[in-house]
Formats: C-alpha cells, structure tokens, sequence
C-alpha cells in the first residue's frame, strides 16, 4: 500500500519522501489500520517538513524541537493554514518521531514538549429567520406529500428535534389537545416538549388529511409516513430539506441539525433562559448548549460592525 501511494505521489511531482516515513506508515497501517487517506496525509505533512529541514543540510530523522518549533512557526505565519490543519502536521511528527525512538533510530522524541494549536469548538450552522420561514413555506401543501414535509419542518423548527428524534417518534407520543410531544433522546432520556400554534396547525392538518392519503390504511407506528407507507429515514428527510432549500432560494449551508441549531440560537436571541433551551434541546450537559450563546454573540458583533457608526 505505502509504494502505491508513493507511486502516486511521484507521479503528481509531490517532494520524495525518505525511507523511514514509508516504514512508520506501513506500520501505522498493519498494527492500528490507519485509512488510506490519513498515510496520505502524514507522507504529504512529513515530505514538505523534510524538504524544509533539507535547505538547511538537516535531515528529517534529526530534526530539532527548536526545528519544529520553527516550521509550525513559520506556517502560521505565512497563512493558509487552519489550527485543525497544524493539529494534524503535529500529530504526524510525534507519531513519526515516536516510531523511530521505539525502533531505536534516535533516542528522544523532539515533539515531547511542544503543545498542540488550540482548535475551538465549531460554530454550529444556522439560519436567519428570514431563510426559516422561506424554508417552511417551501412545501406545496396541495398535496399530501408536501403536507407532510410542511408539518414535518414545522415540528423540527418549533420543538428544536434533531432528525432522528423527528422520524422515530411514533402517533402515541403526540398530544394535541395539551400541545406537546414525548421525545425519546440519546441515551433513550425522554423529555416532553411544547409545540407552538403553527406547527399544530400543520401537524393536525397532517393527521387528518396526509397521514391516512399516505398510510393506505396500513398500521405504521410512526407518525410521519413516506409515499411507500413506511416510515421516513432520516437520509429521506435529508434530502427532502436540501431540495426544500433550493426551491425556496435558501442558500445558506444546510445540515441536518439546521433547524435545530436555529431553534436554540432563535430562541436565546430573544431572551430565553440558556436552562429552558438546555431542557428543550434535551441536553445533558449545559456546557453543549453553551456554544449557541457564542453564535447569538457572533451575529450581534457583526450586526455591530455593520450598522453602528464606530463599528
């Protein structure tokens, strides 16, 4: 495997690449089956520092901490590469450097004391409320099938479900007349939670006109049906929201958790206590719904930097 890939690397004029790197991938790949794609990485990562090392008459197997120290400084400086980027050249090296010490092909490991870039949590992705509301609106409510997606997409939105939780929720767990629904979360933790005056509106449409067009009168468990009487998967509803999105002319990145992400981050823009949306979410920590506090903070510096005269 290692020769085929360098065999390609030589083909597309990548630097050469010194004979102990390919040991320490093949071992990589025979005793911890390390992908294809991550040996790739490391040959690339260590062939770029060697030939950096190289102008200096330093070799790759006696490179320095003050060495390393210098190229990830370098790096950062030049720009172009991301902290998730100089975590993963660093992994390489002390994996690199750790392999020739266990083999006894230097005595001391130059990566020991450096520290690895700090990487941040991502931003979850969200949406304005301009782009929701498009998006809900997408639906041809017509017909059965987009009678089914608008109170699918309704509920998502107003109840903050992730996907999964959205698609294996069964009839039972719905109750109109108090207007909540019983979600069963990770870890199988229930948690009940309200549904605003659109979603039902939609979700009671659905029941009453969708649900028995779609069911042909089978006995499905749960509550939203696919145009073959079964229940939906969540690689259906999937799809169904990025042709929704297209067709509404939303081009923001999407992602399954979209809606939820907008959800929480809706919901903190307007004054919600950041313990009621870590309930509603059915997280177990709060320090997970913390991170929507930072995106509520993103959007209000930029709001900022556009609207106010010293921004």
């Amino acid at each position: 495997m290692a020769r085929r890939g360098e065999a390609t690397m030589k083909a597309a004029g990548a630097p050469a690449v010194e004979p102990t790197v390919e040991r320490f991938l093949d071992t990589l790949w025979i005793e911890q089956g390390v992908s294809r794609n991550t040996q790739a990485a490391y040959r690339s990562d260590l062939a770029l520092f060697a030939r950096a090392l190289s102008r200096d008459g330093t070799a790759l197997t006696a490179a320095s901490s003050a060495d390393i120290e210098a190229y990830l400084s370098q790096r950062h400086r030049r720009g172009g590469f991301s902290a998730r980027s100089q975590a993963r050249l660093l992994s390489a090296l002390r994996r690199y450097y750790r392999f020739l010490v266990r083999e006894r092909l230097r005595g001391d490991d130059p990566t020991a004391l450096i520290a690895a870039p700090r990487l941040g949590r991502p931003l979850p992705k969200t949406l304005a409320p301009g782009d929701v509301e498009k998006l809900l609106a997408a639906p041809d409510t017509e017909n059965a099938l987009g009678l089914r997606d608008r109170a699918m997409l309704e509920l998502l939105y107003a109840c903050g479900l992730r996907v999964s939780e959205l698609v294996r929720l069964g009839v039972q767990q719905v109750n109109l007349q108090r207007g909540v629904v019983q979600v069963t979360g990770k870890g199988g933790r229930e948690r009940l939670v309200p549904v605003g005056e659109e979603a039902l509106h939609w979700l009671e449409r659905y029941l009453k006109l969708a649900r028995p067009e779609l069911s042909g009168g089978r006995p499905v468990e749960q509550l939203f049906v696919s145009r073959r009487a079964d229940a939906m998967t969540r690689q259906n509803f999937w799809h169904l929201i990025k042709r929704h999105a297209r067709h509404a002319g939303v081009s923001a990145r999407l992602s399954p958790h979209t809606l939820r992400h907008a959800f929480a981050t809706h919901l903190l823009e307007h004054g919600a206590d950041l313990r009621a949306v870590q309930m509603l979410l059915g997280h177990r920590d709060l320090s997970t719904t913390q991170i929507y506090t930072h995106v509520s903070r993103a959007r209000l510096k930029a709001l900022h930097e556009k609207h106010h005269p010293r921004g």
